[in-house]
């Protein structure tokens, strides 16, 4: 006999759920016009005027529809990416950009990066252990928030061994060119592969802060460590997207 369990969830987000869910997955495409409220009254059971407001209102926030004044409803071309993480491993070579803005161009969009900070810090405990680091230990933190379209779709937090990033630009406050990657491919610490953990999670409020999050949206955390020769951790980052502009896509061959 099955389970039963009650979606304890109000009306507004049920139905925005399902409208949302069409979105994102191409069953209501960019341009496409939804159902007059009394139309979407009917369809979710009869519901009032007001939670048919509330859930087009929730769509409006995370910027999938937009209203047009005596037209209707109608869906907004949306920026939820297909990104393959596998892409932005590879450093880039000497003069090429940052494989993230190179990534970008290739859809046609412009992506760029802001540095928040860069600083020695007693790293978080998952952090330690993924480095192999002791009881006191620091590492040095650098914290970004990318950018598509002036959008900021993820704040990054890379976390370098101290004994690692000592004496180099990894511990200066700017960016580096072509990335952190090319850097220590330059000092002799290739990255050779990478491990992710992917979990979705209720956002801090620095998180929603620096997203630009809609009110109730997840975020999509991805823990990633980084290793090179001999499997000498050489990067722990956490990767927090706004789970309204991603997806993530992984090509994995079967043996």
């Amino acid at each position: 006999m099955p389970r039963k369990f009650k979606d304890l969830r109000s009306a507004h987000q049920k139905i925005a759920a399902e409208i949302r869910r069409q979105i994102t997955r191409g069953d209501l495409l960019p341009g496409s016009k939804l159902g007059s409220t009394a139309e979407l009254m009917d369809r979710y059971g009869g519901v009032a005027n007001t939670t048919v407001q509330k859930a087009l209102q929730m769509l409006k926030a995370e910027g999938l529809v937009e209203g047009m004044p005596g037209k209707g409803v109608f869906v907004r071309p949306h920026a939820q990416q297909p990104i393959e993480p596998i892409a932005f491993m590879k450093p880039a070579e000497a003069g090429e950009p940052y494989p993230w803005m190179a990534e970008a161009a290739k859809r046609r969009q412009t992506g760029r990066s802001e540095l928040l900070d860069v600083s020695v810090v007693r790293p978080p405990k998952e952090v330690a252990d993924a480095l192999g680091l002791s009881d006191g230990d620091q590492a040095v933190l650098r914290k970004q928030i990318l950018f598509l379209d002036d959008e900021p779709t993820e704040l990054t937090c890379s976390y370098y061994p101290l004994g690692l990033a000592e004496g180099t630009r990894i511990l200066e406050k700017k960016r580096i060119r072509g990335g952190t990657p090319a850097l220590l491919a330059s000092l002799g610490f290739p990255p050779r592969e990478f491990v992710d953990e992917l979990s979705s999670e209720i956002p801090t409020e620095e998180e929603v802060a620096a997203l630009e999050l809609p009110k109730d949206m997840p975020v999509l955390v991805a823990f990633r460590v980084v290793y090179s020769d001999g499997g000498r951790p050489i990067e722990a980052t956490l990767m927090t997207k706004a789970a309204h502009r991603y997806r993530m896509r992984y090509r994995l061959p079967v043996a």
